[in-house]
């Protein structure tokens, strides 16, 4: 028996967004966790998916999604698709969804469970984060679920002027540290939200 349920998600009580609390309540997180986990899909914390990535903690994913500020007509950047589960939630949200991921065994999961979810604006790449999706830039928003050691400057150059970057910072994990970034008249506006701790990002610049 679940502890939870999507609709009774703990720790959202400080998400203002009515739209993020939406899709939070919608989709149900018991699919996107390994089977041996989905007694704790409901829990506000963080669980393994396999290949040293996690699925995170529900609050972050309403939080980052949150901090975004999408309202259902953007091209979204996603880099580290894990479970999906993220993925889902700004399918929800958002126009266009574009996620990378690194581990072809996450990506191609993902990309089957979303597909059998009925999530036709969701794209997924295997392909590393760092390097974004020039293809398809510019990106009204992006957001990044692993934590790399500075800002990709990739994704920097692929977000649209007045978009928004959502990434966690930092070496270590007591040293990461939430940002959400905007970019103005050229400029990068930088804005630290909360610690985390996130898997490491791995690939080109790691």
């Amino acid at each position: 028996m679940h502890s939870q349920s999507p609709k009774s998600l703990p720790g959202l009580k400080s998400i203002k967004d009515e739209r993020v609390l939406a899709a939070m309540r919608k989709i149900d997180r018991e699919l996107f966790v390994p089977e041996d986990m989905r007694a704790y899909a409901y829990d506000d914390r963080a669980l393994p998916i396999g290949f040293g990535q996690s699925i995170s903690q529900p609050y972050v994913v309403a939080l980052m999604t949150q901090l975004l500020g999408l309202t259902g007509t953007e091209r979204v950047l996603e880099v580290g698709t894990g479970s999906g589960y993220q993925a889902a939630i700004l399918g929800e949200l958002a126009q266009d969804v574009y996620s990378v991921e690194i581990v072809a065994d996450l990506a191609n999961q993902a990309q089957k469970r979303l597909a059998e979810l009925g999530y036709q604006n969701v794209r997924i790449r295997l392909d590393d984060g760092h390097l974004g999706w020039p293809e398809a830039a510019p990106f009204d928003a992006i957001i990044v679920t692993c934590a790399p050691e500075h800002v990709p400057t990739p994704l920097v150059d692929q977000l649209k002027e007045g978009g928004r970057l959502v990434i966690p910072v930092g070496v270590a994990p007591r040293e990461q540290v939430l940002h959400q970034i905007q970019k103005a008249d050229g400029k990068l506006l930088q804005h630290p939200v909360i610690p985390v701790s996130f898997v490491p990002m791995t690939g080109k610049e790691s």
